[in-house]
């Protein structure tokens, strides 16, 4: 139980009922980065290409770390049945091969905005508050139980809308981008929604008082706010010009 970071609170308020606590936890899609300023400007067009190859070349390092996230949900899941279904998630982004898998996915679409990957896999674009984000969350998965873990994997219950949006959008408002690099979106539209109907079994099943949802809820809250955080700092570096230290002399 992770109360150093997400605290549970005492209630004697009787359980929602299953289907009264899913619809709690989809409601929070209203905290989903999609609605973040930068999302917003990105998807209608208003991003110039540095601001567009900083998000892809920052979102790399979280892409990076959705496997060690998941081996590490793994190491803490007792329930071999559990396991099989959730080592899917680090086949999916690391793929069996060199040539397949999210994470090459992802390093085709920042060769499609311009980026070499070399950039990418060097990580030197990476924002200090994106990196701190991303840690946090792989921190949190490390010290979690699984079904806490499972729990703060649900964003993924909003991700397929904006994956869509992406695909039906960029190619008219972003025509520098070589469409070749939309296979991660593309791909993650089918495997999303897999990884969601198992993460969400779990979290109804394991949370089943009032307190406990409630502390489902704070957990769901915890990864949106992770996704919140990367954006904030990339407003900042991108859209204020603002990157980290740009007030400070340099040598």
């Amino acid at each position: 139980m992770i109360e150093f970071a997400i605290k549970r609170s005492p209630s004697d308020a009787p359980a929602w009922s299953r289907d009264e606590f899913a619809r709690r936890l989809r409601d929070k899609e209203r905290y989903y980065h999609i609605h973040h300023p930068f999302h917003v400007r990105m998807n209608e067009g208003g991003l110039d290409r540095e601001a567009v190859q900083g998000w892809v070349a920052n979102r790399f390092y979280y892409q990076t770390s959705i496997p060690i996230k998941d081996a590490a949900v793994l190491a803490n899941c007792p329930d071999r049945a559990a396991r099989r279904l959730w080592i899917q998630r680090i086949l999916d982004h690391d793929g069996s091969t060199d040539a397949d898998g999210g994470i090459e996915a992802w390093l085709q679409l920042g060769e499609a905005v311009g980026l070499t990957r070399a950039e990418l896999e060097d990580e030197t674009r990476v924002l200090p508050g994106v990196r701190f984000a991303v840690d946090a969350y792989v921190n949190f998965a490390r010290r979690a139980s699984f079904e806490e873990a499972a729990c703060s994997s649900l964003t993924e219950l909003f991700a397929p809308t904006i994956h869509q949006r992406r695909l039906d959008n960029w190619p008219e408002i972003y025509p520098w981008i070589d469409e070749r690099g939309y296979r991660y979106f593309r791909k993650r539209l089918s495997e999303a929604r897999r990884d969601v109907e198992h993460g969400v079994a779990v979290t109804l099943d394991h949370f089943v008082t009032r307190s406990d949802q409630e502390y489902a809820l704070s957990i769901l809250q915890f990864k949106l706010n992770v996704l919140w955080t990367m954006l904030d700092a990339m407003w900042m570096a991108y859209i204020e010009h603002k990157p980290p230290f740009f007030s400070c002399a340099h040598d």
